[in-house]
């Protein structure tokens, strides 16, 4: 799904693109549902805020095993390891794409249950909320 805020110009060949990363399956369906607009992108920045290094959770290297995927499919791509400070995710991800100038972010959506979601909200819900630029979602 492509979520356009009111005011912002959609495209299907985003120059940067920003990808919210935590290495969980709707992450993984989203960035397999962008791969041709991420191979086309000039620039490929995955973020991964708070990253755990476990091989459970993001492995060893958190955020190598995407970027290695994403560079044999030709995106150029680096990875940024964010710090929340205490900020919601949602907070830190969108001020980083601000500040790396994306065109688009690409991310899952609604990994927690949808009851936890409506009730504390979340990532998603609060990012289709206030977008602060053309979302690319999938689940």
């Amino acid at each position: 799904m492509l979520v356009v805020p009111e005011g912002a110009e959609a495209t299907l060949s985003p120059r940067r693109v920003l990808v919210g990363w935590d290495s969980r399956a709707e992450a993984s369906r989203a960035v397999r549902e962008a791969l041709d607009l991420l191979s086309a992108a000039e620039e490929v920045r995955v973020a991964l805020v708070d990253p755990e290094t476990t091989w459970t959770g993001s492995g060893a290297e958190p955020g190598a095993d995407i970027a290695a995927y994403l560079t044999r499919h030709g995106a150029r791509v680096s990875v940024d390891l964010l710090a929340s400070a205490g900020k919601p995710v949602a907070t830190v991800l969108a001020q980083h794409a601000i500040d790396t100038s994306a065109d688009m972010i690409v991310m899952g959506a609604y990994g927690s249950r949808r009851l936890r979601e409506r009730l504390f909200g979340g990532v998603t819900r609060w990012i289709i909320g206030k977008p602060p630029l053309p979302l690319f979602l999938a689940r």
